[in-house]
């Protein structure tokens, strides 16, 4: 009883790696007149074709390969076992697995919705969304008041130094004149005003023809 149950553990192990081979192979190296004749393209596959009645052939002229899909991995191993390195109208003949490559679903999956609102224009808002308010401009009266009353050549101290950062300071710029006490509304307004310069236009120099040769 042992013995049978044994016996159908490996049978089980044997079918899994032979499941995992791939059921295709690739022959290189084959005759270039292999493409164009006829004959000679039905001995090929007459030698696959004892291995399985139903295999599949596609030939890659410009690559000078062929692929021969079988049905089932097990007559794809033995085909290879036998045949490889095996001589073919004069030529030495090389078959080789051929890659099966899985790329999951064969249509285009969307993509997550995880970042989908990032896209401009969105198609919706994400879920819990809501519109931001404008702050209120924030208008720091005493530092008007104070830079107010600023006379030419003064300065404020808004924010006193630190061992860590340096200090910030407002100067008011000094009068033009040279003067070091600003004059009052009222004294500018009795004081004529002094008149503006003229822009003197630069005048267009006489055109003088030049010499014809």
């Amino acid at each position: 009883m042992q013995q049978s149950e044994n016996t159908g553990e490996e049978e089980a192990t044997v079918d899994v790696r032979f499941t995992d081979l791939p059921n295709a192979l690739i022959a290189c190296k084959v005759p270039e007149d292999l493409f164009n004749e006829g004959d000679l393209k039905a001995s090929f596959e007459a030698l696959f074709r004892s291995f399985d009645p139903e295999v599949q052939f596609q030939y890659f002229k410009s690559f000078q390969r062929v692929r021969i899909s079988f049905s089932d991995a097990l007559a794809a191993a033995e085909a290879r076992l036998r045949l490889h390195k095996t001589d073919f109208n004069g030529k030495e003949m090389r078959l080789y697995f051929a890659q099966s490559v899985h790329i999951g679903s064969p249509r285009l999956e969307p993509p997550k919705p995880d970042k989908q609102f990032l896209i401009s224009p969105p198609a919706s808002p994400p879920v819990g969304w809501e519109q931001s308010q404008d702050a209120t401009p924030v208008i720091n009266y005493d530092l008007l008041c104070a830079i107010s009353k600023l006379g030419p050549g003064d300065k404020y101290e808004l924010h006193t130094a630190t061992p860590t950062t340096p200090s910030v300071v407002v100067h008011v710029c000094e009068d033009e004149r040279g003067d070091s006490s600003a004059p009052d509304d009222s004294d500018q307004d009795d004081k004529p005003r002094p008149p503006r310069p003229k822009i003197v236009q630069t005048r267009r120099p006489d055109y003088a023809p030049g010499v014809e040769q």
